[in-house]
């Protein structure tokens, strides 16, 4: 139950921010596509906060001298480091996209 409602903020928090921001859209035709889209959308970020929240543990487990003070800085820090893999990924292609 508990994960049916994260997924459920989750949409609304999308939702909101495709609202706020210029730069996220749905494209779903109807409201009930666009509705479904932000689900399924909620459901992948849940996937991946359920598999990185494990290996932010391991790495507070392993007491590795790494820390995030605050929101800002994990914000910037997640942009930065987004933008670094992307353009690394430019670079170096993987292996799927060159079989």
């Amino acid at each position: 139950m508990g994960f049916l409602v994260r997924v459920m903020v989750t949409a609304v928090a999308l939702w909101i921010a495709e609202l706020l921001v210029s730069g996220i859209t749905v494209t779903g035709g109807s409201t009930a596509q666009s509705a479904l889209t932000l689900l399924a959308v909620a459901v992948i970020f849940g996937i991946v906060n359920a598999v990185l929240k494990p290996l932010s543990w391991l790495a507070g487990e392993l007491d590795l001298p790494f820390h995030v003070a605050g929101f800002w800085s994990a914000f910037w820090g997640a942009i930065i480091v987004g933008v670094v893999s992307w353009v690394t990924s430019l670079a170096i292609p993987d292996r799927a996209r060159r079989a």
